[in-house]
Formats: C-alpha cells, sequence, structure tokens
C-alpha cells in the first residue's frame, strides 16, 4: 500500500494508476496527514449482454397511421366488456 499526498498524487497519477493496474496497489491520498481516499483495482464483473434480442418474441408491426392515443371504438372493445 502506497500512501500520498493529495499535491503528489495529482502531479503522478498516471504512475499511480499503473501502479494500480498493473500491480494491483491499493494508493490512500492523504490531505493533511488524513487519509481521504483509496485508489484500487475495479472489481472485475462479468460482462452482460442486455441488448441481445430475445428468440422467443415475434416481430410486432403496428400501422403506420395506428394512434395510440385515440379512443377505441366499439368494434374493439372484448365481449365481456360491451
Amino acid at each position: 500500500m502506497t500512501t500520498v499526498n493529495v499535491k503528489e498524487a495529482a502531479a503522478s497519477f498516471p504512475t499511480l494508476l499503473a501502479a494500480v493496474e498493473e500491480k494491483g496497489e491499493t494508493v490512500v491520498i492523504c490531505r493533511e496527514g488524513k487519509p481521504v481516499a483509496e485508489l484500487k483495482a475495479a472489481a472485475q464483473h462479468p460482462k452482460v449482454d442486455r441488448l441481445k434480442p430475445n428468440p422467443d418474441l415475434k416481430p410486432l408491426w403496428v400501422a403506420p397511421d395506428f394512434d395510440p392515443a385515440a379512443p377505441a371504438t366499439e368494434n374493439e372493445w372484448p365481449e365481456a366488456n360491451r
């Protein structure tokens, strides 16, 4: 673990970041001798592809003149609601 003050951390940030990335080192940044932040390697999470389409879903087609805000006509209501 390395401890540096704020001024030193700002001046040598690329070097500190390389130490964290390559060696897994933790850097404690202090202000007036008191720790205020830690620079450490991020946890590795598995990549999740959230944009992959679901093959079970069928494409939806909507008529070009369809207006979703238009009121339903009598013919569009289910029989149970009449």
